[in-house]
């Protein structure tokens, strides 16, 4: 029997391959190599399952995000937020997967992740946004523009086989991953403070 970090690792392959619906639980049960009522007895269903899959793999990357520090500049404040962000990706892309095929879809899937992570991230960056914007240095954004503003990018982090068209060394260290981070959020950011009134103030 593999153990828990192992079962919901491969489940995190399955559904990042499969999707939700692209499997039921005696598939799944067969990717994980146990038996066939094992994840209704061990989690009780395959949405049970799945959210164990999202929350192992989720969890892991949010706690790569900076806390927030008075003490910085509220530009830096959110391009560090954004940097951990994309730099935790690296850790975990198959979440990044998974993620994507869920946001097309109005389930009670999208419900748990805008409740338990999509919300809580963002909540992260609204104070440092607010006084931006309140200081002339950012435009008043609407969240869901903010949204896809910060989170497409994290592709840059993700789809390794375009970026190596694209110029990218292979293999990269996780030296030059980590830099590709913060000029990603650098450039987000920068964009960002570009709508201010004053130009924006590049950090």
């Amino acid at each position: 029997m593999p153990d828990e970090e192992s079962i919901l690792l491969r489940g995190l392959e399955a559904f990042a391959e499969l999707g939700y619906d692209g499997g039921s639980a005696r598939v799944l049960a067969g990717r994980l190599g146990v038996s066939h009522n094992f994840i209704n007895d061990r989690y009780g269903s395959k949405a049970a399952f799945w959210r164990a899959v999202v929350d192992a793999a989720l969890k892991a990357q949010l706690a790569g995000v900076p806390k927030t520090d008075p003490s910085l500049d509220d530009a830096e404040q959110l391009r560090l937020i954004i940097a951990g962000f994309y730099r935790s990706a690296v850790d975990t892309p198959l979440i990044g997967r998974v993620l994507v095929d869920e946001f097309s879809r109005d389930t009670e899937r999208l419900d748990y992740l805008y409740e338990q992570y999509i919300a809580p991230t963002l909540q992260l960056m609204v104070p440092s946004i607010e006084r931006l914007v309140a200081a002339g240095r950012m435009e008043p954004i609407p969240m869901d523009v903010m949204f896809f503003a910060v989170i497409p990018p994290v592709a840059g982090m993700l789809e390794g086989p375009l970026a190596r068209r694209l110029g990218r060394p292979d293999p990269v260290s996780a030296e030059q991953l980590k830099a590709t981070a913060e000029r990603l959020a650098r450039l987000v950011v920068n964009g960002l403070l570009a709508t201010g009134a004053e130009g924006g103030r590049g950090v």
